[in-house]
């Protein structure tokens, strides 16, 4: 049987699982009416670290969400780090009660990764896009088409797991980190590539399940 929580959470699972049996054997003896409250901060932890199995939908060209929550805007940017040129960009926000598991919107060979160190706004402001901590990660399909999508740190979420390296190999809907405790993701599509996006702000998405849009056929990185 597959075990049902994030492997990037195994640590903070057992610390806490650890604390909170001492909190609540502690609160047994001293107060006992509290007792119920570090048994309901676990139950907590356990539903936010969950990692459901998902089958993502067929169709290569068709670009998955890489996280659980809402669509928060769909704009046309300017993304030089990877891009190199106007992209479209799909933002999500996850708040503490969506599954935090990321996945890759499509399948491709890991071409860039970065790190940028920041802020911690909140992640609905406007602003978290441009200053707040965040990770990048670009993926090459074997036409070459780019995308981009870039993990970004919230108000509460202090921590960004990117696990996979440039020259990894991802299929669309795979894991390859997440970021803990209420955050933002963005997935940049270069303007050439022809992508319609399928979504609008206010959506509610699932990584690895939903569509985000089509990119299209025989398009240029």
């Amino acid at each position: 049987m597959r075990w049902p929580f994030a492997r990037y959470g195994t640590g903070v699972l057992v610390a806490c699982s650890l604390i909170m049996a001492g909190a609540t054997a502690l609160a047994v003896w001293l107060l006992p009416w509290a007792a119920p409250i570090p048994a309901l901060l676990l139950v907590f932890v356990l539903w936010f670290f969950r990692d459901p199995e998902r089958v993502a939908p067929e169709g290569e060209r068709k670009l998955l969400s890489p996280a659980d929550g809402t669509v928060a805007d769909v704009e046309t940017v300017r993304e030089d780090r990877f891009l190199g040129g106007e992209a479209l960009r799909v933002g999500v926000f996850m708040s503490v009660f969506n599954v935090h598991v990321n996945r890759a919107p499509v399948s491709g060979t890991v071409a860039y990764r970065d790190y940028c160190p920041g802020k911690f706004l909140n992640a609905m402001a406007a602003e978290a896009s441009r200053a707040n901590e965040c990770s990048f990660v670009g993926l090459e399909m074997l036409d070459g088409t780019r995308v981009l999508v870039r993990q970004i740190a919230g108000l509460i979420a202090r921590r960004i797991v990117t696990a996979c390296e440039v020259g990894d190999r991802l299929d669309r809907g795979e894991r390859f980190g997440m970021v803990k405790f209420g955050s933002r993701l963005e997935v940049y599509v270069p303007a050439a590539a022809g992508f319609e996006a399928s979504v609008k702000v206010g959506d509610k998405v699932s990584a690895g399940m939903t569509i985000l849009g089509t990119i299209g056929e025989g398009a240029e990185a």
